[in-house]
C-alpha cells in the first residue's frame, strides 16, 4: 500500500490520475473562454460541461463513448428548447422534461448514459430557457464547442498510455505472491495452525482480486494504444505478452492457494512431518519466495535445483507411505509455482518510461552536481603563464 507524498510521488496510478484530471480541467476552462470570451454564447456553462463529457482515459474511450455522450447532451438541449417551447417554463415542464429525457436515455445505445439526457435537458430548461430559434443554435453551439476542446486536448495533449498502470500492477502481484511464500515458510518453521492456513488462504483470494484488477488495466492499456499518436502506442496494441505474463502468475497464485490448503489438510490430520522433509521444506518456502518477489531468475532455478534434489532425496530415503500424498502435492505446487514465476522473472524489469517525479529528481541531482563541481574545476585548471 502507497503512504506518504514521496510514496505517490513514485506512483505511476497517481500520475495518471493527475495528468488527466489536469486535462479534464484545462479542456473545460478553455470550452468556457471560447463560449464566453470569443463567441460571447448566452448559455456559455454547456460548453465545459461538455468538455467534461467527453475527455476520458484514453483517446479510443474519448471517440467511442463520447459519441453516446456528446449524442446523448444534444438530444438533451433539443429536448428541453422543444418542451419549452410547447409548455413553457413551470412544473409541468421540468416534469416533462425528466420523464422523456429519462425515457429516451433508457434506449440500449445510450447505454451507461441513461440520464445524461434527462440531466442536461434540466439544466437548460432552468437555466435561462428562450423558445427563440437562435437560442437553440447557440446552445448547440457551445456543446459544439466543448466537443471540439475536449476531443483535441486528450488526442493533443499528451495523449494517455496507461501501461505504467498496468506494469506497477503486475509488479505488485510478484511481490505479494513472493511474500506470501516467505510467509508459509517462515510460519512452517515456527510453527503454523488453522489461523495461519485462514490467513494464507484469504491472502490468496485478494491477490486474485489485483489479478483481476491488473487484466483490466491491460485492456485499458491496449485500448489507450488505439487511435493514440503518441509512438509508443504501437507496444501497446497487441497485449500478447503481458496476457501470458498474468496468465503465469494466475498459474502460481492457484498453485500457492492449492499448497495453503495441503498445509491445513496435514495439520488437521495431526500426522508428523517426514523429519528430512520438516527440516528442509520451510526453508525451501522462503527462498522461493524472496526470489519470486526479487523477479531474480538465477534464484528461482537454484531454488529449483533444491527441489529436485529433495526429490531425489526423499525417493532414496522412502520415507513414511502416509506422508507420500502430502509430499508430493507440496513439490508439484511449489514446482508449479517456481516454473510460472521463472518467466515472470526473466521479463522484468517490466519496461516503462520513468515518472515524471523521477525525471525532476534526476534533473535537480545534475543542476546541482553542477554547481559542485563548477568551482572545483575552476579552482583544478591551470593558471594561465
Amino acid at each position: 500500500m502507497i503512504t506518504g507524498w514521496s510514496g505517490r510521488v513514485r506512483d505511476p496510478v497517481f500520475w495518471n490520475d493527475a495528468t488527466q484530471l489536469v486535462k479534464t480541467a484545462l479542456a473545460a476552462v478553455l470550452a468556457w473562454v471560447l463560449a464566453t470570451e470569443v463567441f460571447s454564447l448566452s448559455q456559455s456553462f454547456l460548453a465545459p460541461w461538455a468538455a467534461l463529457l467527453v475527455v476520458h482515459a484514453t483517446v479510443y474511450r474519448t471517440f467511442a463513448r463520447g459519441l453516446r455522450q456528446v449524442t446523448a447532451a444534444v438530444a438533451g438541449v433539443v429536448l428541453a428548447w422543444a418542451v419549452g417551447s410547447a409548455l413553457g417554463f413551470d412544473t409541468v415542464s421540468v416534469a416533462v422534461v425528466l420523464v422523456l429525457g429519462l425515457a429516451i436515455g433508457a434506449l440500449p445505445w445510450f447505454g451507461e448514459e441513461a440520464i445524461t439526457v434527462a440531466a442536461t435537458a434540466t439544466v437548460v430548461l432552468t437555466t435561462g430557457f428562450s423558445s427563440d430559434d437562435s437560442a437553440l443554435v447557440d446552445r448547440l453551439l457551445d456543446t459544439a464547442i466543448g466537443v471540439a476542446v475536449g476531443l483535441v486536448v486528450n488526442a493533443v495533449v499528451w495523449p494517455p498510455l496507461r501501461r505504467r498502470t498496468a506494469i506497477a500492477a503486475m509488479n505488485r502481484i510478484d511481490d505479494g505472491i513472493g511474500q506470501l511464500l516467505a510467509d508459509m515458510g517462515e510460519r512452517m518453521e515456527a510453527g503454523y495452525d488453522d489461523a495461519d492456513v485462514a490467513e494464507w488462504v484469504d491472502r490468496t483470494r485478494a491477490l486474485d482480486d489485483d489479478i483481476d484488477q491488473a487484466w483490466a488495466l491491460v485492456r485499458q492499456a491496449q485500448e489507450s494504444g488505439r487511435m493514440n499518436p503518441r509512438r509508443p502506442a504501437r507496444d501497446l496494441r497487441d497485449p500478447r505478452r503481458s496476457r501470458e505474463l498474468l496468465g503465469r502468475m494466475e498459474q502460481a497464485l492457484a498453485d500457492t492457494r492449492s499448497m495453503a490448503r495441503t498445509l491445513g489438510y496435514h495439520a488437521a490430520m495431526r500426522v508428523a512431518w517426514d523429519p528430512d522433509f520438516q527440516q528442509r521444506w520451510p526453508r525451501l518456502l522462503v527462498d522461493a519466495g524472496e526470489a519470486v518477489g526479487a523477479a531474480d531468475p538465477d534464484a528461482i532455478r537454484a531454488t529449483r535445483q533444491r527441489l529436485n534434489a529433495l526429490v531425489d532425496d526423499l525417493g532414496r530415503t522412502g520415507g513414511s507411505a502416509a506422508q507420500w500424498p502430502v509430499h508430493g502435492a507440496l513439490i508439484i505446487n511449489l514446482r508449479n509455482t517456481l516454473d510460472a514465476m521463472d518467466e515472470v522473472a526473466v521479463a522484468n524489469p517490466l519496461g516503462q518510461p520513468p515518472l515524471p517525479g523521477e525525471r525532476l529528481r534526476e534533473l535537480g541531482s545534475r543542476g546541482r552536481a553542477r554547481l559542485q563541481t563548477g568551482p572545483a574545476r575552476e579552482r583544478d585548471a591551470p593558471s594561465d603563464p
